[in-house]
């Protein structure tokens, strides 16, 4: 693993956000959404993580880092899945000292203008994570096909009321958190892969007793590429997150047992 433009002991400026934007075949919507991020939000610093993508993504986000010291590039040679590499972005992050760091996918399909809400959300409600959720008021789909859209409805009803947590968008990819509870969550042993790494990240925020907040935003499929979702990501999300319902009703039920 490599990291360019980012020289040892670097830090992100005093109360600076850091966007983590992971990687694979994406060299068309990359340079475009970095640059509507700039637009939106000047300020903000940008980790690409890029898992080696055949298509030169990496190389391109090499040559956003060397016009841009807003922009670093850290390259993975292992094609690890989603997970990994925002685990990977988020070490990156903690130990150069950014006070937010961000979630956004490179596909154009999280709008970079929402940013500032998010962020603005951590300052103005105390909230430790703020999710840019697709299903509160005032959130909603644009051009996804309808079996898309019942896919990730279900999921996060079954994610909603399996686990018991009070999110309504816990698969949202685009978030932001205070440096704080990645710094507290063990982010070495979690070891989900697809979206469900999102429900993950969502659940142990919650269990450790942080403040998940969520602001609606607008989701926009992609123009450009392929989606990464298949059936082995799906599978994935139901195995781990009905394992964890399970575990967290057996752990109710024994709170609730004479001694427990």
């Amino acid at each position: 693993m490599t990291d360019r433009h980012a020289p040892d002991g670097a830090a992100g400026p005093s109360g600076s956000a850091l966007v983590v934007i992971p990687t694979y075949d994406e060299r068309e919507n990359l340079g475009p959404v970095v640059a509507r991020l700039h637009a939106a939000l000047p300020a903000a610093h940008v980790l690409v993580v890029d898992d080696g993508s055949p298509d030169g993504t990496g190389e391109l986000a090499d040559e956003l880092a060397a016009a841009d010291d807003r922009v670093h590039v850290l390259h993975r040679t292992d094609k690890a899945g989603l997970g990994a590499a925002y685990v990977a972005g988020f070490e990156w992050a903690l130990a150069h000292d950014y006070a937010a760091v961000v979630e956004m996918d490179a596909d154009g399909s999280h709008a970079p203008e929402d940013l500032a809400r998010l962020l603005a959300m951590l300052e103005e409600t105390g909230a430790d994570v703020v999710i840019g959720s697709r299903y509160v008021p005032g959130g909603r789909v644009v051009n996804w096909p309808w079996y898309r859209q019942a896919l990730s409805r279900g999921a996060n009803l079954y994610s909603k009321y399996t686990l018991g947590v009070p999110v309504n968008d816990s698969t949202a990819g685009f978030r932001a958190y205070r440096r704080e509870v990645l710094a507290e969550l063990a982010l070495h042993d979690v070891a989900s892969h697809g979206y469900c790494f999102q429900v993950d990240l969502t659940l142990r925020s919650v269990e450790a007793g942080f403040t998940v907040v969520e602001v609606p935003i607008t989701f926009t499929d992609r123009e450009f590429g392929k989606s990464k979702m298949s059936g082995d990501i799906v599978r994935e999300a139901l195995v781990r997150i009905t394992g964890w319902g399970v575990r967290r009703r057996v752990a109710q039920l024994r709170d609730l047992l004479p001694g427990g």
